[in-house]
């Protein structure tokens, strides 16, 4: 079969068309990865600890604080971030009181809270564990603490430590 000139230009054209099709097809392969990775809810994020979660909740770490953990749990509508530490009852019942509770701290007894085991994450005792630990909440909107206006609660836990000492466990989101 004999093709006429303007033929073969159009069976070159048409071939090079399909030559650069391929090409881009087997690029954009190429370039997409071939499964989106997406973590399952909830998990924790990497690097962030105590300084974020300070941060968060706008408290500061007291002077001479120890054995202070914080972490950042991500869920689906809002991540929940803990913070822990030990530090003398004064300074612990000072911080509580800037955090504006609903009640003041009283002892209760726990079938849950909002951290779950969130603070076993960070190697401690969850507070609902502990004996004689004291809680209260904050909702820092509800009692216009602008400082606080983003976030929607704080649970505050209190728990005695060796040596006079008590563990402070604040989870706020």
């Amino acid at each position: 079969m004999k093709l006429s000139h303007g033929s073969l230009k159009r069976l070159v054209a048409l071939s090079g068309a399909a030559v650069a099709s391929g090409l881009m097809l087997t690029a954009c392969a190429v370039t997409q990865p071939e499964r989106v990775t997406r973590k399952e809810f909830p998990y924790w994020e990497e690097g962030a600890g105590a300084a974020e979660a300070a941060e968060f909740m706008k408290v500061q770490i007291p002077g001479g604080a120890t054995e202070v953990k914080g972490a950042v749990r991500v869920q689906p509508q809002e991540n929940v971030y803990m913070l822990s530490f030990v530090t003398d009852p004064k300074t612990a019942e000072s911080m509580v009181d800037d955090l504006q509770p609903d009640h003041p701290l009283e002892a209760v007894k726990f079938a849950s809270s909002l951290t779950g085991d969130g603070f076993k994450h960070l190697g401690l005792k969850p507070p609902q564990d502990i004996k004689g630990v004291r809680a209260a909440s904050a909702c820092p909107p509800c009692v216009g603490d602008s400082r606080r206006s983003h976030i929607q609660a704080i649970e505050i836990h209190v728990g005695d430590a060796a040596g006079n000492r008590v563990r402070v466990y604040l989870a706020a989101f």
